[in-house]
C-alpha cells in the first residue's frame, strides 16, 4: 500500500495510522481468487446470462467484496476472538473446494458462498457494532443495504432446502 495515498487526503495523521492498521496489503497472488471470480462471472453473464444472469451477476460481483470484508474483520482489533473464529469459518468455507454447491459449477457454485458469507455476517453483526462492518467495507453501496438485498433475494429465489442447508451449516460448523 502506498502511504502517499493517505497523505494526500485531508485525514489527520492519527486517523491515517488507524486506517493503515486496517488496510490489507494484497499482492497479485492474494488477489487471484478475487480476479478469477470476477472473470468467470463476467464471461458467463456476457455469453449466457440474459436478464436473469445480469441480476445474478450483480450479486455475485459482491462476493469478492464480502470476502475482503471478512478477511479485514478477521484482523480488526474491535472484533472479539469468538467472532473472529466465526469469520475464520466463513473464510474457510469460501476458499475450500468442498461446498454445498460445488465451486466447479460456473457461477451457480458461488451462490452458496455468497449467501453463507452474508448470513454468517448477520450472525457476527449481532455482537459487533455495524460501524465495524462499514469501516471495513470497500465494495459498492452500503454494506448493510447489500446484505439485506442478498438475504431477501436468497429467501425469494433459492430452493428452501438449499437455504436450510446453508443455515444448518452456519449453526453446526461455524
Amino acid at each position: 500500500m502506498n502511504d502517499d495515498i493517505l497523505k494526500t487526503t485531508e485525514i489527520p495523521e492519527d486517523e491515517q495510522e488507524k486506517m493503515k492498521e486496517k488496510i490489507i496489503d494484497l499482492d497479485a497472488d492474494k488477489l487471484k481468487f478475487y480476479e478469477d471470480l470476477r472473470r468467470k462471472a463476467r464471461g458467463w453473464t456476457q455469453n449466457k446470462g440474459g436478464s436473469i444472469g445480469g441480476k445474478l451477476s450483480e450479486y455475485l460481483f459482491l462476493l469478492p467484496d464480502f470476502f475482503i470484508l471478512v478477511c479485514r474483520l478477521a484482523m480488526d482489533k474491535r472484533v472479539s476472538s469468538k467472532q473472529k473464529m466465526m469469520v475464520g469459518g466463513i473464510i474457510a468455507y469460501v476458499i475450500m473446494p468442498i461446498d454445498i454447491i460445488p465451486d466447479f459449477i460456473p457461477i451457480v457454485g458461488q451462490i452458496d458462498d455468497l449467501v453463507l458469507v452474508v448470513l454468517g455476517l448477520n450472525l457476527v453483526l449481532n455482537e459487533i457494532e455495524p460501524k465495524v462492518l462499514s469501516d471495513n467495507w470497500s465494495g459498492e453501496g452500503e454494506v448493510l443495504d447489500q446484505m439485506k438485498k442478498i438475504t431477501s433475494a436468497a429467501e425469494r429465489f433459492l430452493d428452501k432446502n438449499l437455504l436450510q442447508r446453508i443455515k444448518s451449516f452456519l449453526k453446526h460448523k461455524i
